[in-house]
């Protein structure tokens, strides 16, 4: 029989806290805000999804308001580059 490599992605124990405690809902907190701090570096989909989480749980009503209105840049860009690859596959076929 086979054995798995062991991945850490696969395991059922419980993820480290960020925050050193089991307060998960700070962490997740904590972990929309690092995405939505470097944008460049994350996806359109992880952003929106933590856009969503802070406006929602954000602290402040004026973090909520920020992530709802990044949201809507966020999804505003969706339309554009979907017309975007449609001109290009009409261009190379």
């Amino acid at each position: 029989m086979t054995t798995m490599p062991y991945s850490p992605a696969c395991s059922t124990a419980p993820r480290r806290s960020v925050t050193g405690d089991n307060n998960w809902p700070q962490d997740r907190l904590a972990e929309a805000r690092a995405v939505i701090a470097d944008l460049a570096q994350h996806s359109d989909n992880l952003i929106r999804l933590a856009c969503k989480v802070l406006a929602v749980h954000g602290d402040t009503a004026a973090e909520r308001e920020g992530a709802q209105r990044l949201l809507v840049v966020i999804d505003a860009r969706r339309p554009v580059r979907d017309a975007q690859r449609e001109d290009n596959g009409r261009a190379a076929g």
